[in-house]
């Protein structure tokens, strides 16, 4: 059986009543007449079928139904006259739900920090994050499971229809076995690497870096010999600590420590003819992503804080 609504000043009407247990007090407080007062009430009580109060000629008390209701009561209305404040704080961002994606490299360093800088901030704005490769964050958002994304790509090729921006910038450096002869060289020849199996990441997950990482072979008029493909940049390190070739990864893939393996940065390399190894490596940027036209107040919040950390690139060289 559907109950019948019951609205506020019915409930604000029984509890005045109940703390005061005087229907004359009460309704001096309620700023009304004792009539309209014992006639709500009595209308309370045919509603809900139980009587709330045992009355005399010289007390009003609470039965047991009414006793198990004050404090229930007191909690409702308590929680509506907080509604007006939270709706206006949920307008501003301040309350809600952003349920963020992010790639491994930005998990290392940034992301913590962000996290606990702006649940500090906002901690009624829950973060719901979830790790992801690009191409997942893209059927996650077509499928709309996810507000904002962190994505890893070549500088300024962010995939197009979303809204972007840059947060970090960083190069790519070599990942290879610390056993392999190349890792004791001080100056590391690029045609000699080059000539070495090559553990890479899918294209499907990273298009644009996966094309710059193949570019710089194809340029020095080389195939790469992919030895293994693998998802995870924690992954291709430990393929690459497993023998399988070298590997290019983000710099701050160097934050994953692996015993066995070593990262070598771009000034480790001899000069390009008349140009440093630096000017012919790519680099990598990551993103902050999201559809265009925010209807979310704390996702707009959260891109003006990540927008306020600035662009960071403290690996550069």
């Amino acid at each position: 059986m559907k109950e019948a609504w019951i609205d506020l000043r019915a409930w604000r009407q029984f509890l005045a009543v109940a703390e005061e247990l005087h229907f004359g007090r009460a309704a001096v407080r309620l700023h009304m007449t004792q009539p309209p007062v014992t006639q709500a009430i009595a209308q309370l009580e045919k509603t809900l079928g139980v009587l709330l109060f045992d009355r005399t000629r010289r007390r009003v008390a609470l039965t047991p139904a009414g006793e198990a209701l004050l404090p229930e009561v007191r909690e409702l209305l308590a929680r509506a006259q907080a509604l007006p404040a939270r709706a206006r704080a949920a307008a501003a961002g301040e309350v809600g739900r952003v349920r963020l994606a992010f790639v491994s490299t930005i998990g290392f360093e940034r992301l913590p920090a962000w996290v606990r800088e702006f649940r500090a901030r906002c901690p009624e704005v829950a973060l719901e994050l979830v790790e992801a490769t690009g191409d997942v964050q893209l059927e996650a958002f077509a499928r709309g499971e996810i507000d904002a994304g962190l994505m890893l790509h070549s500088p300024g090729f962010a995939p197009p229809g979303l809204e972007r921006l840059a947060v970090s910038e960083e190069p790519l450096v070599l990942a290879l076995p610390a056993k392999h002869a190349l890792a004791r060289v001080p100056k590391l020849p690029l045609a000699e690497v080059l000539a070495e199996p090559l553990v890479i990441f899918p294209r499907r997950i990273l298009p644009s870096l996966h094309d710059a990482i193949l570019g710089l072979y194809h340029a020095a008029g080389l195939a790469p010999r992919v030895a293994q493909e693998a998802i995870q940049m924690q992954t291709i390190v430990n393929l690459v600590w497993g023998g399988l070739g070298v590997a290019w990864v983000p710099q701050s893939v160097t934050q994953f420590r692996r015993a066995g393996v070593v990262y070598r940065s771009a000034a480790e390399f001899a000069a390009v003819g008349r140009r440093k190894t630096a000017a012919a490596l790519p680099g990598c940027e990551t993103s902050l992503v999201w559809p265009g036209g925010i209807d979310n107040p704390a996702l707009a919040r959260f891109v003006r804080f990540v927008q306020a950390q600035g662009l960071s690139h403290p690996w550069a060289q």
